[in-house]
């Protein structure tokens, strides 16, 4: 099993695939590592030997921020969009979509389970 950057690449998958298994490498980035290392992609993981794994890992680390360093990065870029006040940063506060989505129907991801609210109540008229 291929152990890269604190992550177990899953041995059943190409090595192009695998690699996206890493938080910070993306189908793009890992046809470029494996263009760099001179893997092919359609290679399985599992046939990897230890000479390309280790030049997969070299890449990896002098070229990309990966994993716990790309993840606290995210995370510094959101925290200073909520300092700054930005509208952006407003909408990460308030837990709604950042991009413009609509948010009257949908963005349950980010709005979470519905809250339901009771309906007015018809007021009783007189004769």
């Amino acid at each position: 099993m291929a152990r890269i950057a604190g992550v177990d690449l899953p041995k059943n998958k190409r090595a192009e695939i695998g690699l996206t298994y890493i938080y910070g490498i993306g189908r793009t980035s890992a046809q470029k590592i494996l263009g760099k290392a001179n893997v092919d992609v359609n290679k399985r993981v599992s046939d990897l030997n230890d000479d390309e794994v280790s030049a997969i890992r070299a890449i990896i680390q002098a070229d990309y921020k990966v994993e716990g360093a790309m993840r606290s990065e995210v995370q510094m870029n959101i925290k200073r969009l909520m300092d700054i006040g930005c509208y952006r940063g407003l909408r990460h506060r308030k837990g709604l979509p950042a991009r413009g989505q609509r948010t009257r129907t949908n963005a349950r991801t980010r709005k979470g389970k519905r809250k339901t609210v009771a309906g007015k109540k018809k007021a009783l008229e007189k004769k």
